[in-house]
């Protein structure tokens, strides 16, 4: 091991020798760099410093050069920029005198050509030389900071120059278009407009060397100066007021044009065999021919609008007054022509394509002479809706009917019966086993019976509406509701739904008005009452099937089940049942009124309280009399029965009550009150005559007791009055009697103890009524 290590480290030792060795031979290598530093560096390095100080100097130099720039040159130099801006500002003042002096030179040549032109009535140079001398001006008057007095002057001899052109070209307007009007202006009548007169001097001069300006020299001076407008204006007024309107208005009229040398004339003649309304077709060839004279004479004159591009600014006078005229006269074919000839009758519809053809014709006319525009097309679409204006008008002449006939007198009325015909329209069989009979009885099987176990059969007046009188206007507006709903069957699908929505807003309208209308008159008057009630009880009964019987019969749109008045029924129903129940409220407190007037009913042994008694009740039946005369032969007779059994009830009641309320009623009482009542049990049926035949009303008279709930309770009471303890006590029964089926047995004690003295046999006969 010894060795080992003696070895290793004697090998380290070599090896760190050599590496010194190494090193020591680098040694020479850091001589040269010595010298190199020392020997050639340190001579460069003072050269260098050398020059630094040569920089340095040329610096100073250079600052002080500078300081005499700053201090000599700049003072000579903003010298030469205040004079530079002056010559600079003297240069643009002169540039503006010398732009103004052309301007206004320009405007004096402007001012001057136009009243040489003017002089030679060269109408459309003259005018562009103003508006020349308009656009100097305005350039002039637009620089800002430079005003010259000059400028008003100018301003007021354009002024002057434009309205003496004017007045020249407004001479030469006059001199080409002539109106002879009736002395009456304003009037459009056919006399005045017959004297009517429109002359055109527009023609030609057949001598070439007449100083006659050309018509579009005219019109072309005046659309320079923007005149053109105002003149076409008045002119379109004048030709809708004195020619136009009044051809479309009186059909007698017509247009009578005459070409002559020098002037052409449009005149008119009346004739004497005319219809009242003139056909489109008739009115457009009259306006047709207008406009061909008038195209041919004066509108046929292209002309040049100023200002935007002159290809695009080419009008001819005609489209220029179209523009002007045409909203308006297209608003007086339509409505003083085009409706009048909207049929009323859908069968007249297909007779309507003539009209429009003849629309389509007058249109094109039109625009091929330019009067209108190629996508000018509202008279077309008016006559080509006819199907909506079809619709339109006869709902609204079919709603005045209906208002009309809701606002007429309640009170003329005719009689319903079960087997009454009414004169409705007979629609055609549908193939579908539904006939409209107005009072047939609904088929519910094939053979038309119903089994009902014994053999029996419905009646032939079933779900027909009972015998009672209605207001005929109210029969006519159901006539109309029906003859409208066949007027839908036959038309378009548009059409057939306006009209059903039109017959249904008339029994809206029934609704709405007819209460409204006849209030006062109704809550006043129970036979109006009654009538109202029977004819809403009338127009009920005939929603219930109206739609169904044109579901088989109208197109599409309604077949589907859509076409029914049945959600309407009970609005009619409740509405006659309020009315009259009313009324009957109305006569139930008149009755209570009157019997408060017998003063209880009390001590009826005092002549003066008998005699106030008995005129109540006298009153009370004469009430129901004067009713039962009102009512009869309006109401159906069960509803009568009821009305009067309920009228008459309430009396009883009302009696029944007082009297059983006495404390006491003495012998003598009793019989008065016995007569009173006796007197209602003799009268009271008599108030029953349902029908005008007396031998018919006993019947009705006898059933009384059917009608008046409280009848035998009323009678039951008068056997009280006149009966003693033992009749009383037989009659109640042991509460099996027919008292006890009227009276409490609290009510039969009261009357007991009112009637009775206190004693034995009354204190018996209390202890059997239990």
């Amino acid at each position: 091991l010894v060795a080992a290590v003696l070895a290793h480290s004697g090998r380290l030792d070599k090896e760190h020798l050599g590496a010194r060795v190494g090193r020591l031979s680098r040694r020479g290598e850091v001589c040269t760099m010595i010298n190199k530093k020392y020997s050639e560096f340190l001579p460069s390095m003072q050269s260098a410093e050398d020059l630094v100080a040569q920089v340095e100097g040329l610096a100073n130099n250079i600052d002080l050069l500078k300081a005499g720039i700053e201090n000599e040159v700049q003072r000579d130099l903003n010298v030469a920029v205040a004079e530079f801006t002056e010559l600079k500002q003297q240069l643009e003042r002169d540039t503006l005198v010398l732009s103004v002096l052309k301007k206004l030179q320009e405007f004096d040549t402007a001012i001057k050509e136009c009243n040489s032109a003017l002089l030679e009535k060269q109408y459309v140079t003259a005018a562009q030389q103003l508006e020349k001398a308009r656009s100097s001006l305005r350039s002039l008057e637009s620089r800002r900071g430079f005003e010259l007095k000059i400028l008003k002057a100018l301003g007021t001899e354009l002024t002057v120059q434009t309205q003496n052109i004017i007045y020249h070209l407004g001479e030469e307007w006059q001199k080409l278009i002539v109106w002879k009007l009736p002395p009456s202006k304003g009037s459009s009548s056919l006399e005045a407009v017959v004297l009517s007169e429109l002359h055109l001097h527009t023609v030609p001069p057949q001598d070439e060397d007449t100083a006659v300006p050309p018509v579009a020299a005219v019109l072309q001076a005046l659309a320079v100066l923007g005149e053109l407008h105002s003149k076409l204006k008045d002119f379109g007024q004048l030709l809708l007021q004195y020619i136009l309107k009044p051809l479309i208005s009186h059909p007698s009229l017509q247009p009578v044009p005459e070409e002559q040398p020098d002037v052409f004339i449009l005149r008119f003649r009346s004739q004497e065999f005319a219809l009242d309304e003139s056909s489109p077709m008739e009115v457009f060839d009259k306006i047709k021919l207008v406009f061909e004279v008038l195209h041919k004479h004066l509108l046929n004159v292209p002309l040049e609008q100023p200002g935007e591009g002159r290809k695009e600014g080419r009008v001819t006078l005609a489209e220029l007054l179209g523009e002007l005229i045409w909203e308006e006269l297209s608003d007086c074919l339509i409505h003083n022509c085009l409706v009048n000839s909207i049929p009323t009758n859908s069968s007249k519809l297909e007779q309507y394509k003539e009209v429009i053809e003849s629309t389509e014709e007058f249109e094109k006319a039109l625009k091929k002479m330019q009067f209108l525009k190629e996508d000018t097309t509202a008279l077309l679409k008016y006559a080509c809706n006819v199907d909506s204006h079809f619709a339109n008008k006869k709902c609204q002449d079919v709603i005045m009917a209906a208002r009309n006939l809701m606002t007429s007198e309640i009170h003329n009325t005719v009689k319903i019966t079960p087997d009454s015909s009414i004169s409705l329209p007979e629609l055609p069989d549908p193939g579908s086993g539904d006939h409209l009979k107005m009072h047939s009885p609904s088929s519910l099987l094939h053979n038309g019976t119903v089994n009902l176990g014994s053999e029996s059969r419905l009646s032939p007046f079933t779900l027909s509406l009972p015998t009672c009188r209605i207001s005929s206007s109210v029969q006519q507006l159901v006539e109309l509701a029906y003859h409208t709903l066949l007027e839908a069957t036959a038309s378009t699908d548009l059409c057939c739904v306006q009209l059903f929505d039109c017959v249904r807003n008339i029994f809206q309208l029934f609704y709405e008005v007819v209460p409204t209308y006849h209030r006062e008159n109704l809550q006043k008057l129970p036979q109006l009452a009654a009538i109202h009630h029977n004819n809403c009880m009338y127009i009920a009964h005939h929603l219930l099937t109206l739609g169904h019987q044109f579901r088989y019969r109208s197109t599409g749109v309604l077949s589907n089940g859509a076409a029914t008045f049945v959600d309407l029924v009970p609005g009619f129903r409740r509405l006659g049942m309020e009315c009259f129940l009313a009324q009957m409220r109305v006569q139930k407190g008149e009755i209570l009124e009157r019997l408060s007037s017998a003063r209880n009913f009390s001590n009826m042994d005092d002549e003066e309280n008998y005699c106030a008694a008995n005129k109540a009740i006298k009153q009370v039946l004469h009430q129901l009399r004067r009713l039962g005369m009102v009512w009869q032969d309006v109401l159906p007779v069960n509803v009568y029965c009821k009305a009067m059994g309920a009228l008459l009830n309430t009396a009883l009641a009302e009696i029944v009550t007082r009297i059983a309320a006495l404390e006491d009623i003495s012998a003598e009482d009793a019989d008065r009150l016995y007569s009173l009542c006796r007197i209602m049990v003799e009268e009271g049926p008599q108030v029953f005559t349902p029908l005008l035949e007396e031998d018919k009303n006993k019947k009705y008279q006898e059933e009384v007791p059917v009608y008046v709930h409280k009848w035998m309770t009323f009678k039951e009471l008068m056997i009280i009055l006149q009966a003693n303890l033992q009749e009383i006590v037989d009659q109640w029964a042991d509460g099996k009697g027919p008292l006890a089926e009227e009276f409490s047995a609290a009510e039969v004690k009261s009357l007991i103890r009112a009637l009775f003295q206190n004693t034995e046999r009354r204190a018996a006969a209390l202890a059997k009524i239990k």
